[in-house]
């Protein structure tokens, strides 16, 4: 167990993540030159279009060091963008220690900052890196300033790197083996094993991944799921190296997978604990803070006797994305769908399309929304995310809707543009500070609805793609609510209606109709 390394790689969208897993999978030679592709472990069609990673993956790289020994160094590469911080999250469970990866030509970003406090939450070793520094824009002394100043880390021990040509490669595979602790835990007492993701196989099931914290197990052993008591015999064991390899046996320290015929998929949940049946342990691991969704929207099949088919395909992305969320919904207009919790709009649309490629759905997806309070004329409260909820506007004292504190990082000559598109998206500028003589922190208050629709995207297209942001929920204020129905042949579709602050109803009211 001492030659083993858990670690991820966290950063900033954008930040070279991706492109530094392919240089150590490579230095590693785990897979042939033939059979590499660049992105390898992106490995949904989504991700390579897009560039961005959705989905943590893992795998085992054995690396004969300096030192002559062979070390099994487990990565679990992260997302960089704020929707899938929850990835993030539950792949640092299992891990030891990270790689904080830095743009040497954009510098800290606000999820660098983030990533690196997620880091800190699980008590992982940091180790700072440095990438694109063979960039002309690359400024590293700047770099190594902000990662004293800005992040609190030894800029000293920050490795230099050009992911994309290959430089500084073995430092970092040095500085994993030298600088990160080896995992801990008995490999002889009873099994302990976390539940950090899974996937469905149509013929094996699901294929649950594990970080194993004590004991061992091996194919043929009785597991048991402590969440809900279920029973199965395991069918095989392994490791990743992208593929999945099947071992004799997995034991305390190590990332892999189990296979047990487990063919109902809602009996898999992320956070849980598997042991053994006749041999258990006493108390299930901690397992994960359960993200809550922020934007809501109704799923519906196109055609009218596609519910089955959208109910198992539900059940399957639920399977391996966590932190979606759905319950049975209905239209008159639309029949059977599902309303569905999202961690943003990215994480909706990667939902949409995931639906409509993997299982090759035709989909109507309702407008975005956010959940909201009521408080009734009578003293009681309601919560509220669905239009068709809404109720009579006689019967409402008010009507709250979530802020959030937005941390947005820019070079200060965007300080105007920046600030004007906040202010027209309802925000209150609180305080900024400056990172270095240019670089900008803006701290807004905004209104959640205010965001979800196309404030990253304009942000970015105002500062030119160096802007960056990162938010959270801080509380629920006061209001000014209405319902904007669309009428078609002066019917109200209800499917079509939306919850708008007043200012902007007629605006989107001619949006919709367009």
């Amino acid at each position: 167990m001492k030659n083993i390394r858990n670690f991820s790689i966290i950063a900033h969208i954008d930040h070279g993540k991706s492109t530094l897993s392919d240089r150590l999978i490579q230095a590693t030679g785990v897979i042939s030159e033939r059979n590499f592709q660049d992105q390898i472990l992106d490995t949904m069609d989504i991700e390579r279009e897009r560039g961005i990673t959705i989905k943590s993956q893992t795998i085992c790289l054995p690396y004969q060091a300096k030192d002559g020994q062979t070390y099994f160094l487990n990565l679990i590469d992260t997302p960089g963008h704020v929707d899938f911080t929850y990835e993030v999250s539950r792949a640092l469970s299992s891990c030891e220690g990270a790689l904080l990866l830095i743009d040497a030509s954009q510098g800290v970003e606000a999820q660098t900052l983030a990533n690196l406090y997620l880091a800190l939450e699980h008590d992982l070793e940091i180790i700072p890196v440095i990438n694109k520094i063979d960039l002309p824009s690359a400024d590293i002394e700047r770099t190594k300033i902000q990662i004293s100043d800005d992040l609190g880390l030894d800029p000293e021990s920050a490795i230099l790197t050009s992911a994309k040509e290959g430089i500084g490669i073995e430092d970092v595979l040095e500085g994993v083996v030298n600088n990160l602790p080896p995992p801990s835990g008995d490999p002889e007492a009873p099994l302990k094993a976390l539940i950090f993701d899974s996937d469905y196989d149509s013929y094996r099931g699901t294929i649950v991944h594990v970080r194993i914290f004590q004991g061992k197990i091996k194919p043929g052993d009785t597991i048991k799921f402590m969440s809900n008591n279920n029973i199965y015999k395991t069918e095989e064991v392994g490791i990743f190296q992208i593929e999945r390899i099947p071992q004799k046996e997995i034991s305390a320290g190590q990332v892999g997978y189990i296979i047990a015929g487990i063919k109902t998929v809602s009996d898999t949940k992320c956070g849980d604990t598997i042991t053994l049946k006749n041999r258990p342990c006493e108390t299930p691991l901690p397992g994960f803070k359960i993200e809550k969704p922020v934007v809501f929207s109704s799923i519906y099949p196109v055609a009218s006797d596609g519910y089955e088919e959208l109910a198992t395909a539900m059940e399957k992305l639920k399977l391996n994305d966590a932190s979606l969320i759905y319950e049975k919904d209905t239209s008159t207009a639309l029949g059977f769908g599902f309303r569905c919790g999202f961690l943003g709009l990215l994480h909706l649309e990667v939902a949409q399309e995931r639906l409509e490629r993997e299982y090759d759905l035709s989909l109507i997806l309702t407008a975005p929304s956010v959940r909201y309070k009521l408080i009734m004329q009578d003293g009681s409260s309601r919560i509220i995310d669905n239009p068709s909820l809404y109720p009579d506007p006689s019967g409402i004292d008010k009507t709250l809707e979530p802020f959030i504190r937005a941390s947005i990082i820019i070079p200060d000559r965007y300080m105007g543009t920046v600030m004007k598109l906040c202010l027209e998206r309802r925000g209150i500028n609180t305080t900024y500070q400056y990172l270095t003589n240019n670089r900008l922190d803006m701290i807004f208050e905004l209104p959640l609805a205010e965001v979800i629709y196309d404030f990253y995207d304009k942000l970015k297209s105002l500062t030119q793609g160096y802007g960056s942001f990162d938010y959270e929920i801080i509380d629920y204020r006061e209001t000014d609510l209405v319902k904007l129905d669309i009428l078609i042949n002066g019917d109200r579709v209800d499917a079509l209606s939306q919850l708008v602050h007043k200012d902007r109803a007629v605006e989107r009211a001619r949006f919709a109709c367009k």
